[in-house]
């Protein structure tokens, strides 16, 4: 949880890091949900309520994630 907080405040002015860490955010839930489902799905609601919910859209719009990974992967690559 302080990673995490630590992580968006030093990507909060930057926004290509900012969607870097929404990114990850959204792929490393969506990977715990799937290795053990109940440990998200009983926190739906509150502030953990929002790792819930981004492994649902990992989990639900799983090809745009998959397409926006690699995009982001290629602009970090190739970028100055």
């Amino acid at each position: 949880m302080l990673i995490i907080y630590f992580l968006l405040q030093s990507a909060i002015f930057n926004f290509q890091s900012l969607l870097t860490v929404i990114l990850l955010l959204i792929c490393t839930c969506a990977y715990i949900r799937a290795l053990a489902p109940n440990l998200l799905d009983k926190n739906k609601t509150g502030f953990l309520g929002i790792f819930w919910k981004c492994a649902r859209i990992g989990e639900r719009k799983s090809p745009y994630v998959a397409c926006c990974c690699i995009i982001m992967a290629f602009t970090i690559l190739f970028s100055e």
